[in-house]
């Protein structure tokens, strides 16, 4: 419906109404919000606790090929003038999707769930953060992330440095925004074998270190290939971190706080990047952008050390030992 209406207000005199149109992406946000924990939370109920892994796999391939291929639809329509194409066809792909669902079984609770209402939902996400707090392993899924994010989440410094690093590069600022995508996808595609990783603890800490290392080399990166190469090797990391991450949050949680776990993975998904471009945005303005990428990837790489050294629980982690 919000689609529709993006559509709809397209039309309107002046090609829309701004305040028209914060509001009804305000909405597809926080229709956003309560869809994906939702599915996540249902993804060990439909393919069973084995193929977990795989399944977050392929969810988080698609979403990254939604992520290249849509704005580059997006940008073909808009540049033929039909900002109202693109929103209807938004729409038009919600309603098929919509008669998708219908295909899969029925997934009643698992316990006793009383009427859906707003309070309860924020209760839900409150319930999430006092649960964590008992269970390390579950809390070390979003610490790690968020380090990763505020210490070498690299957007914010796009812009600079097509400006000026690379300003004799055609497209540099489009390549870089899609440098840890390509990297994502590429890692999606050829990740079977993530499926199968049973010491996904020490997996996740890898691969967040391999994150910090490859921006530590994207801040070095004094050429556009090079740069996107580091992009593209960080956001592989960042793949396989975040499916065996959503694997080990819907296997070790207990089913009646899956939904309140996913919900706070969005909040600290959501939150964690843009706190990541205020770091970033201060540091390179106060210094530089080399100097905000490098010291921020050798922070990312030392907290994952002292992770495994001061919490074994997390490196120690079993898939094979945690099926719920």
């Amino acid at each position: 419906m919000t689609s529709a209406l993006l559509a709809v207000q397209a039309l309107l005199p002046g090609e829309g109404n701004l305040v028209v149109l914060w509001v009804l992406t305000a909405c597809v946000s926080g229709f956003a919000a309560v869809n994906q924990p939702t599915r996540s939370a249902a993804i060990p109920a439909i393919v069973g606790a084995a193929g977990v892994p795989a399944a977050n796999a392929l969810s988080m391939t698609v979403r990254q090929a939604g992520v290249i291929v849509g704005p580059l639809l997006a940008g073909v329509l808009i540049g033929m003038g039909e900002l109202f194409l693109a929103y209807a066809i938004d729409a038009l792909g919600f309603l098929v999707a919509a008669l998708l669902l219908r295909g899969l079984p029925s997934l009643p609770p698992g316990r006793n769930a009383g009427p859906l209402r707003l309070g309860a939902a924020i209760r839900g996400v409150g319930e999430g953060f006092v649960f964590l707090r008992t269970q390390p392993v579950l809390l070390m899924t979003f610490v790690v992330d968020i380090v990763a994010m505020c210490f070498a989440w690299p957007q914010a410094v796009f812009p600079e440095l097509s400006e000026t690093r690379f300003t004799d590069s055609p497209n540099a600022l489009g390549w870089l925004f899609a440098g840890v995508s390509i990297g994502a996808l590429l890692m999606g595609l050829t990740s079977g074998w993530v499926s199968r990783v049973d010491r996904q603890g020490a997996v996740v800490l890898a691969a967040i270190a391999v994150w910090g290392v490859a921006i530590v080399g994207f801040g070095w990166a004094h050429s556009l290939w090079l740069a996107v190469l580091c992009l593209a090797v960080a956001g592989a990391g960042d793949m396989v971190s975040a499916v065996l991450r959503s694997s080990m949050l819907q296997l070790a949680a207990p089913e009646e706080m899956r939904g309140r776990m996913q919900g706070v993975f969005i909040v600290v998904v959501a939150g964690g990047p843009r706190l990541g471009d205020l770091r970033a945005g201060a540091l390179a303005s106060a210094a530089s952008v080399s100097v905000a990428m490098v010291s921020g990837g050798v922070v990312v790489v030392v907290a994952m050390a002292l992770v495994a050294l001061l919490v074994p629980s997390f490196w120690l982690f079993r898939a094979s030992r945690s099926a719920v």
